[in-house]
């Protein structure tokens, strides 16, 4: 299914694996793992073919489906229909195009030949399966949670999200031999991300999986591959342990202990010899060769010294205190907006006052994103107005961190959300602050992991000091310790928030005051039996 052999992949200047093996057989079920940063997504990147390594050799199944964090960057037009681009996992776009072409030039020439011309594309692609091919794509698209309607729109009209599930849903669709998947429960609603768990374990192909979903890591998997770089000197290997990802984490925990102990014990030990060896240098012939055989014995160890695990560092994020603002943030009127023939928002009026807490609530489709990109001047609305109140200054985190640029540094970008004049020690400081310290903050954006653009996209709210905050899902991408410490953060901060979430933690730490349930445009007061809808919404 999948064979890597001496595999080197690196990013930038940065070695994310070297001279790693791996080898992954059918029907095998693994979860790549390690902490944010340490270049899974890069390295199943490699693995799906969509970059390639420094060197080695990989070997992969044909029929390989790769769902990348990212997949509006695929080189897919986006004038390309959502059924027609699912129908090419097997082949049957272009049978689909030529129907459609046929069936234009019928309707504006109803001659015998068009019609005959129609009616063999018809043919085709009914011999080829395509029409039960069609009935099966919108089975799975309903599975997956991605309206039926939005199948008919081009892919430039789908939200990242919806660009996201249906690439999942091409992925099923073609029958692979082979899965790498980045993140698939990423916008998934409970239903839908339930549905793609009992395909999984059901699955009879050869799996391996990016996932912070702990619940799909536990229920899908038999074996954890970890990206090892949390030693002091390690360069990149690929440590391979059986069982679930909670029998992993036990494992995990006894190696980490057993390093340190005997990282302590072999420190200890050089400290001892050298002391000796420097006691007895420079005194008789004898005991200088007593010297230098320790010095041997001190060169031996060091060679094959254990290197403790580096300690994570836990965030500790403090939010500044917001700027004063009128009472009034934010006011919407009548907001309308469409993508073709498809209604998105309608007539949508709604306020916001200064400290209060706005959730968003509504399902796949309803119009979230849209509606804070309307409200964060990203996207004009077709009818309507939005303003803000008196001193209102407004930061906004697209769950697509539509705003990082390739080829721009981490500080480059802190630079753009602040006044000019702000120290780059300061930027640096913000950084450092959600982990991202170091020589990381002048590496390109674009190659970070998908839960360090989340940190970066935060830091850059932080350093610009807003009193409104606009979030399309804060806690994407995050690991559990960092979504807990960032959910934490913004839960205390007393300015003002609207808010996009499926994150139940995060909506109960945030306890908004009120809801604004699309696409109906009702606006009510949260209770907290509507947590039980956070994540089915």
């Amino acid at each position: 299914m999948l064979t890597a052999r001496n595999l080197t992949v690196e990013v930038g200047a940065r070695t994310i694996v070297e001279q790693a093996s791996l080898e992954i057989r059918p029907g095998d079920k693994v979860g790549l793992v390690g902490r944010n940063g340490a270049g899974k997504t890069t390295l199943l990147k490699v693995l799906g073919g969509a970059t390639r390594p420094k060197s080695g050799t990989l070997q992969r199944a044909d029929a390989t489906g790769y769902l990348s964090q990212d997949p509006r960057h695929d080189a897919v037009p986006d004038t390309t229909v959502a059924l027609v681009h699912v129908l090419s996992g097997r082949g049957l776009d272009d049978l689909a195009t030529a129907m459609e072409k046929a069936q234009i030039a019928m309707a504006e020439d109803a001659s015998a030949d068009t019609i005959n011309r129609f009616t063999e594309a018809m043919e085709r692609f009914e011999a080829a399966g395509g029409y039960e091919a069609e009935s099966e794509i919108r089975k799975i698209a309903a599975g997956i949670g991605l309206a039926d309607d939005r199948l008919d729109l081009p892919l430039g009209a789908l939200s990242g999200g919806e660009r996201r599930r249906l690439e999942l849903v091409r992925i099923l669709f073609a029958g692979s031999e082979l899965l790498l998947l980045d993140e698939p429960t990423n916008h998934l609603d409970a239903d839908a991300r339930e549905w793609l768990l009992r395909f999984l374990r059901s699955y009879r192909g050869a799996l391996l999986v990016v996932s912070h979903d702990l619940d799909l890591l536990d229920d899908a998997i038999t074996r954890v591959v970890h990206v090892d770089r949390e030693f002091e000197a390690a360069t990149g290997v690929l440590v391979e342990y059986k069982g679930t990802y909670s029998q992993y984490l036990t494992a995990r925990d006894r190696d980490e202990e057993r390093a340190r102990n005997q990282a302590k014990r072999q420190k200890a030990e050089i400290a001892r010899l050298s002391t000796l060896a420097n006691q007895m240098r420079g005194q008789t012939a004898k005991r200088a060769r007593v010297a230098r055989n320790l010095d041997a014995r001190v060169a031996r160890i060091e060679a094959q010294r254990t290197d403790a695990p580096v300690k994570r560092r836990k965030l500790a994020v403090k939010l500044p205190t917001p700027p004063h603002s009128g009472r009034t943030v934010l006011t919407a009127t009548e907001i309308w907006k469409a993508f073709g023939s498809v209604d998105v928002l309608t007539d949508l009026t709604f306020d916001i006052g200064r400290g209060e807490r706005l959730l968003v609530m509504g399902r796949n489709g309803a119009g979230k994103t849209t509606l804070l990109k309307v409200l964060a001047d990203r996207l004009d609305p077709d009818i309507g107005t939005v303003e803000y109140g008196n001193g209102v200054s407004a930061g906004y985190f697209a769950q697509e961190h539509e705003g990082i640029v390739a080829g721009r540094s981490l500080l480059e970008h802190m630079r753009d959300a602040v006044d000019a004049g702000s120290p780059d020690s300061e930027l640096r400081g913000l950084l450092g602050m959600f982990a991202l310290a170091g020589d990381k903050a002048d590496q390109d954006a674009a190659t970070l992991s998908g839960g360090e653009k989340t940190k970066l996209a935060l830091a850059q709210l932080v350093a610009g000091r807003h009193n409104l905050l606009l979030l399309d899902e804060p806690t994407n991408n995050l690991d559990p310790a960092s979504r807990t410490a960032i959910g934490r953060s913004l839960a205390s901060w007393p300015g003002t928030m609207l808010v996009v979430s499926h994150d139940t933690e995060f909506v109960q730490a945030l306890d908004p005051d009120r809801v604004l349930l699309l696409p109906e445009g009702i606006v009510d007061f949260f209770e907290e039996s509507m947590l039980e809808l956070v994540d089915v919404t």
